[in-house]
């Protein structure tokens, strides 16, 4: 008896030896996690596996259901609250019962236990690993609060295949966050982990509704809850209803490109991501998106991208990578709205609002659509064809790209290269790379760079990042326009006309107003459309991840329906947000110019138009077009000398390049009479234009082979103004030749470097510096 008691005593003081000479036993570390992706409502999207294959979620216990954390403690060990950690009496019953009485093999293990066997891996069906068990519960006791032990047993517990724990299994059978659980659906999961092979739930194929293999033990607990609470015997017939249940099949795999990006930008590896998306626009968006490629298919179109943001709060409501994740055969898993590509000229409304910025242009300055070089880049419009004059409104909303490039050329400080910089658009190269090719889609951008940029000109010329989780903070933001550029560009794009409209969008009822624009990119790669429509910013892209060319894909009539079918849709959950209402007008001021050249009227001219000024920004320049001219009554002579008889008539002082466009339309013109004296109306010699040098271009160097046999010459010409007969060219100090206003004069240079320059009859000039290189 001696030896037992000293044997018994041993055993303990070993017992609490070990307890106390282990450090504090870790709960979590060390374990890897799933990570559960939701959209901003909590629905599931995705829930990955852990490095070890299996399910696993931490839910901290005061996300976990009430009834859901009772029923597990009253199932499993309702002395849980009371006990060190271990329940003596149980292990001795255990005991008896399997050792001695050979009856049906009992644990005896309390909760503690259980979650010290889970955790650290113990086999604990014989005596040295029951000891260990023993050991480790009693550590966990000493070192964790029973709320932190009953955590973290839920969260590792086994509830069938490989779930584990209840956030797990409350996603995979139910569908829904721990938090959330019924009462039914509590009782259910509370009975599994004590037999998770058995008691496991299975969905019939096919179908979502089974009834739980744990039917006998969920009873039992039932019965045992409604001793507990009698109020809930009114229930009695609900809760012992077999349940719908779903399985591992049914777990969503929804915005799959979106949840992609969402995970691998998660450094930190969160248990539960909690994204901007919105479930239900998500679907709204694919299923529009899916149902357009496929009836372009037969077109050889197979995919398309789209991204949906809240421009007031920059969050992504829905992103579309492709047209279908899982189809290899059109690279379906490439993210379309990141991958870098030809915007086309969907930049063109940043130029022209840049531009407003820096006093250049207003909306009714008027611009030259006419054949032009820029430092050797010479710019072509997508008709293939020049329409002479145009005004800024119309060159944005026809999207020429020759009075784009004009305006842009005059951009500085910043240039529209820097200016892409600033507002974190990725430009790998220099600006000498590009020039002035961004203009018209010559640098490649992302689709979350344009929902950027276009939800900046609703912020009022506020750049900010886009968000893709709920909990991610605030950057700082960065203006780099004004408020009145971006509204001007507003009020003109929400003019553009939709796709085979026939009608004014102010005939209808319902017109809330649609700001955006297409664009298509060299080689008919990608078509574009991106805008705004309430509080929303929607960019669509149509093409193939191949990068071929088809004549197809033009962003007004490929990408521009797709867009208007999911503005359509998005209709009833649009909201007006003024963008051109009278709140946002703040400094602008309205002033009148002249209906044809957009300068400040002058007496002469007969039409006047008013339009938005940004005051102290916004050119002021007197029309030019317009001038009076006194001629000899009747035969319309130049008159000098105010003694003869004269008459004074206005007419249009057109620059010859666009009086050949007007010539090549046949459209007829106002022109002045043939000068016969260098005196015009208000005896200003000089007054008009000056003549512009178009060939040849500055800063280019001009090869002359010298193998070559014959002369190689440089074609001269240059644009002058409508009172110009005659220009006369010289190279350095010497005299070229005269030539005709508008032809064209051949000049054979020899290696060096020229300063050449062009004299109208009215004494009007203009030079550039020539450089002329001996090549093999």
């Amino acid at each position: 008896m001696k030896h037992a008691a000293r044997r018994a005593f041993a055993v303990g003081l070993a017992l609490l030896v070990a307890v106390a000479a282990v450090p504090k036993p870790p709960l979590r570390a060390g374990l890897s996690f799933s990570q559960a992706v939701c959209d901003r409502e909590g629905h599931l999207l995705r829930l990955t596996l852990a490095s070890d294959e299996r399910y696993r979620l931490w839910v901290p216990l005061a996300e976990m259901a009430p009834d859901l954390v009772e029923a597990t403690v009253l199932h499993e060990d309702r002395f849980f609250r009371w006990h060190p950690g271990v329940n003596p009496l149980s292990l001795l019953r255990a005991a008896w019962r399997t050792y001695v009485a050979r009856d049906r093999r009992m644990g005896g293990s309390t909760l503690t236990m259980q979650l010290a066997r889970i955790r650290y891996r113990i086999q604990s069906r014989t005596v040295g690993g029951k000891l260990a068990q023993v050991i480790r519960a009693l550590q966990l006791e000493r070192h964790y609060s029973k709320d932190e032990i009953l955590e973290a047993y839920l969260n590792l517990a086994p509830y069938g295949q490989n779930i584990e724990g209840v956030g797990t299994a409350s996603l995979v059978y139910f569908g829904k966050e721990a938090k959330r659980l019924t009462l039914q659906e509590a009782l259910t999961l509370a009975v599994i982990p004590q037999s998770p092979a058995k008691r496991r739930m299975r969905a019939e194929a096919g179908s979502v509704h089974s009834r739980p293999y744990g039917q006998p033990a969920r009873s039992r607990l039932i019965h045992r809850w409604l001793g507990e609470h009698a109020e809930a015997a009114k229930e009695l017939d609900h809760l012992e209803h077999p349940m719908a249940v779903r399985g591992r099949s049914s777990l969503p795999f929804e915005a799959p490109h979106f949840v992609d990006a969402l995970l691998q930008d998660d450094a930190a590896r969160t248990d539960h991501l909690i994204s901007t998306l919105d479930l239900r626009l998500q679907k709204l968006l694919e299923r529009r998106v899916q149902g357009y490629v496929a009836e372009q298919r037969g077109i050889g179109i197979q995919n398309a991208s789209a991204l949906l943001l809240d421009f007031r709060t920059m969050e992504v409501l829905a992103a579309v990578g492709s047209a279908e994740y899982r189809d290899e055969a059109i690279q379906g898993q490439v993210n379309g709205y990141k991958a870098r590509r030809s915007p086309g000229s969907l930049l063109k409304p940043f130029v022209y609002a840049l531009a407003m910025d820096q006093g250049h242009v207003h909306p009714m300055t008027m611009l030259k659509d006419a054949p032009s070089s820029f430092r050797g880049f010479n710019p072509e419009n997508f008709e293939r064809d020049f329409e002479g004059p145009v005004k800024v409104r119309d060159a944005l909303i026809r999207s020429r790209n020759v009075p784009a490039v004009q305006v842009g050329a005059r951009l500085r400080d910043p240039d529209f290269y820097t200016f892409l910089r600033q507002a974190g658009v990725d430009l790998p190269l220099g600006p000498d790379h590009y020039g002035l090719a961004p203009i018209l889609g010559g640098a490649e951008v992302t689709m979350e760079d344009l929902a950027r940029l276009y939800a900046m000109l609703a912020n009022e010329g506020t750049l900010q990042p886009l968000k893709t989780r709920r909990d991610q903070r605030s950057e700082s933001t960065r203006r780099v326009l004004s408020p009145e550029a971006t509204f001007l560009v507003l009020d003109i794009l929400k003019d553009v006309p939709r796709p085979r409209q026939g009608y004014k969008p102010e005939w209808t009822r319902d017109s809330m107003p649609l700001y955006w624009k297409t664009g298509t990119s060299s080689g008919f790669r990608d078509a574009w459309s991106v805008g705004i429509f309430g509080q929303y910013v929607l960019a669509v892209w149509m093409g193939n991840f191949e990068g071929g060319g088809n004549p197809a894909l033009v962003g007004v009539e490929l990408a521009a329906p797709l867009f208007i079918r999911v503005i359509d849709a998005l209709r009833p959950y649009a909201e007006e947000q003024g963008l051109v209402g009278p709140a946002r007008i703040g400094r602008l001021t309205k002033v009148g110019v002249c209906a044809l050249s957009g300068a400040i009227p002058t007496p002469q001219c007969p039409h006047v138009i008013q339009t938005w000024f940004i005051p102290g920004v916004s050119p002021i320049r007197r029309c030019e077009m317009h001038r009076q001219l006194e001629t000899e009554a009747p035969w319309a002579r130049d008159a000098c000398s105010e003694e003869l008889q004269v008459s004074r008539h206005a007419y249009e002082f057109w620059t010859t390049d666009l009086l050949e466009i007007f010539r090549q339309a046949g459209i007829p013109r106002r022109l002045p009479p043939a000068a016969k004296s260098p005196c015009t109306v208000d005896g200003s010699p000089d007054r008009g234009r000056p003549p512009r040098i178009s060939s040849p271009v500055a800063d280019l160097v001009y090869n002359v082979r010298l193998r070559e046999t014959g002369e190689q010459p440089v074609p001269l010409n240059a644009v002058t103004d409508a009172d110009a007969s005659e220009v006369f060219w010289f190279a350095d100090e010497r005299f070229l030749d005269r030539a005709p206003v508008g032809s064209t004069l051949f000049w054979a240079p020899k290696a060096g470097t020229y300063v050449l320059r062009v004299v109208d009859d009215r004494g009007r000039s203009d030079s550039l510096v020539v450089h002329v290189a001996l090549v093999e």
